[in-house]
Order: structure tokens, then C-alpha cells, then sequence
């Protein structure tokens, strides 16, 4: 194919960059795909981690259902190991422990929302973590490790039940006032709906009835 002189000097300048710009174009394009691969590669392991915790935390509802901690423990295992970065990871360690604490193993319990707070500590979940902690700590009578938890600022949200436990373990260590102020920051801090609020009064008409 012959072509005329406006077309050969198109020919060969393109030549001209392509010599020039060729190895770049083809480094930006062979870049792009790869980001695109990954990407996707990472999308794929993302929904195959999900579907694969989805399973472990089933069958740790399912252990604590049956009150099987054996299992439980096992379950929760996995999923903090394997899939700790995983949604149902914290899920499952509360799950656990609350199965743990109903089995009389505090100190399980324990570890199980120690993990949440520690290794999830800005998952959604971990305020929650941090109130059930305080709880089992004054079981152990760790007073002032319970208090650590539910003192200073509380997320948003969570003022009311960090002043209810706050409450609790002041009440615990037997320091009858401030446990009444901490409850009655709670009882000031809970939507007028919510039904924590009737527990919290019944703390403060208990502790008024109580002999000095």
C-alpha cells in the first residue's frame, strides 16, 4: 500500500513518538491492569474471609445456644486468628464471653473482651466491650481496673451506661454517695423511653432504702 506524502510524515511522526513514549504508555497500562487485578483479587478475598467467619460465628451461636463452651472457645478461636479483621470477629468474642460468664469462667470471659478492646479498639462494638468488661472485673473485685474503663470521656452514645457501671463498681467499693451521683448521671443521660432507666432508678431507691 502506497500512501501520499501527508500520510507518510503522519506515519512517521507517530513512529518518531511512539519510539519515544511507547515503553511509557505500555508501563502505565500494564500499571493500571495490575491495580485493577489486585483490586479485584483483594474484593474476592475480602468476601471469602466474610463468608468463611460468617460460618465459624453460626456455629459459635449455635455452641452457646447449647451451652457447649468447649465449642464456643474453639469457634471464637478461629474467628479472632483467622478472621480477626472481620466484622464478626468482636461479634463473636462477645457472644463467647457472655457464654463464658454464664458458665462461671470469668477469667474467659475476660480475655474474650480484653481481645475486642485491645485488638478492635475502634470497632463499634468496643464501648459495649468496655461496660461488660467493668462488669466482670468487679465480679473479680478489680475495682480500679473496672473503673479505668468507664471513666473519662464515653462515646457518643455510651454516657449513660458508662455512668450506670461507673455506679456499680463506686457501689461495689462501697462509696454509697458517689455511686448515687454516677447512677443519677445515668438516669439523667438516658432517653426518657429507654427501659435501663427504671433499672438505674431502682439502684437509687435500693441504695436511699439501705441502712447507713
Amino acid at each position: 500500500m502506497t500512501y501520499d506524502l501527508d500520510e507518510q510524515e503522519q506515519i512517521d511522526a507517530l513512529k518518531a513518538w511512539w519510539s519515544k513514549y511507547g515503553n511509557l504508555v505500555l508501563g502505565v497500562i500494564t500499571a493500571v491492569l495490575l491495580v485493577l487485578a489486585a483490586w479485584q483479587g483483594w474484593n474476592w478475598y475480602q468476601r471469602n474471609q466474610a463468608t468463611q467467619a460468617a460460618g465459624y460465628f453460626e456455629a459459635l451461636q449455635n455452641a452457646a445456644r447449647q451451652a457447649n463452651v468447649d465449642q464456643v472457645r474453639d469457634a471464637s478461636r478461629a474467628l479472632r486468628g483467622d478472621f480477626g479483621s472481620t466484622a464478626y470477629a468482636p461479634r463473636g468474642a462477645l457472644v463467647a464471653a457472655q457464654a463464658m460468664l454464664a458458665a462461671g469462667d470469668a477469667d474467659g470471659a475476660r480475655e474474650q473482651l480484653q481481645w475486642i478492646i485491645e485488638q478492635r479498639g475502634d470497632d463499634p462494638l468496643a464501648p459495649v466491650a468496655k461496660v461488660r468488661l467493668a462488669g466482670v472485673l468487679i465480679d473479680l473485685k478489680q475495682y480500679d481496673a473496672a473503673l479505668g474503663l468507664v471513666s473519662g470521656p464515653a462515646p457518643a452514645g455510651f454516657d449513660a451506661l458508662y455512668a450506670d457501671r461507673r455506679g456499680d463498681v463506686l457501689f461495689a467499693q462501697g462509696k454509697a454517695a458517689d455511686a448515687r451521683a454516677a447512677w443519677q448521671s445515668a438516669l439523667d443521660a438516658f432517653e426518657p423511653a429507654s427501659p435501663l432507666r427504671s433499672v438505674v432508678q431502682l439502684k437509687i431507691n435500693a441504695l436511699a432504702g439501705a441502712p447507713a
